[in-house]
């Protein structure tokens, strides 16, 4: 009797490049819905403005994750990572900064509580996954850090958006989500992959969370991005206004003369440019240290 024929291996393929496929037809659906909503003047279509504007960059970040952890990450556990991360997230950092007082030192405790309600959201929700690598913490706070970004910048686009008079700002809207979107990956995203990869880079052969120097030095460093990055107006803003050079000469009334004004703003930008490109170049190579082997086996007890 001849030999059954054994059945062919099964060839799982993964798709990929969904989340940029997704972030090019987000972003022209974005631009047709802006159009449509300036040429009509229609309030109605301001929401759906502002919740696609907010939430593209972050979901194609969690499109990126789920294709490069499917297998290794449960996809709902991603999904809840990233409502939960932003609702919870930004919640818990409105009432915590409500108690902030006005000082050079806000930024600093800005970025502490935001990067501390982030990092309690990874804990409960990286509970869940059983081996726990720097990849795996990487992907799971960045999907964390996209969740509160999208509800932040929603929130941003709101403001940004009303006017004293109250009407609809349009132009500040776009402005303010087409910025946000672009620097949404090395924003919060970023910082919150650092420390997720920090966090599942040190737990134990078990799955056990630990606490270890590496982790709280990944937490000091991703609230000194933080803190940098919300604070690079200001300091822009003092370096354009001390490279010109005898200012306090130029005061009339109490204000900047024209011209003088317009060279301390076009330096201040420069600074600012130069300002986020530093602080998002310290973030990757942070991340790159803290994601060291990360296609390895859990970290050994």
């Amino acid at each position: 009797m001849p030999a059954t024929p054994a059945p062919p291996s099964a060839t799982v393929v993964t798709a990929r490049g969904w989340w940029w496929k997704a972030l090019v037809c987000g972003a022209a659906l974005w631009a047709v819905t802006a159009i449509v909503t300036s040429s009509t003047q229609n309030t109605n279509l301001v929401p759906t403005v502002i919740l696609l504007g907010s939430f593209l960059v972050p979901f194609c970040v969690v499109l990126f994750v789920v294709e490069r952890a499917r297998g290794t990450i449960d996809i709902m556990l991603l999904l809840a990572a990233f409502f939960i991360g932003g609702i919870f997230g930004v919640l818990g950092a409105s009432v915590l900064e409500s108690r902030l007082s006005p000082s050079v030192w806000i930024y600093v405790g800005v970025g502490a509580i935001e990067e501390l309600v982030k990092a309690v959201v990874f804990l409960v929700v990286g509970a869940r996954v059983a081996q726990k690598t720097a990849l795996k913490g990487a992907l799971l706070g960045a999907t964390v850090g996209a969740g509160f970004a999208a509800f932040e910048s929603a929130g941003y686009a709101f403001n940004a958006s009303l006017t004293r008079l109250g009407r609809i700002d349009l132009d500040a809207l776009l402005q303010t989500e087409a910025v946000r979107g672009l620097l949404t990956p090395v924003g919060h995203v970023l910082w919150t992959a650092i420390l997720g990869a920090a966090i599942f880079g040190a737990a134990s052969a078990a799955g056990k969370y630990r606490l270890t120097g590496g982790v709280v030095l990944a937490y000091v460093v991703v609230v000194a991005l933080h803190a940098g990055w919300d604070s690079m107006g200001f300091i822009a803003a003092y370096l354009g206004t001390k490279v010109t050079g005898g200012v306090h000469y130029e005061l009339a009334y109490g204000q900047l003369l024209p011209a003088v004004a317009d060279n301390a703003g076009a330096w201040a930008t420069g600074f600012y440019v130069v300002g986020l490109a530093v602080v998002s170049l310290l973030g990757v190579l942070a991340l790159r240290h803290w994601s060291r082997g990360l296609a390895t086996a859990p970290s050994r007890a």
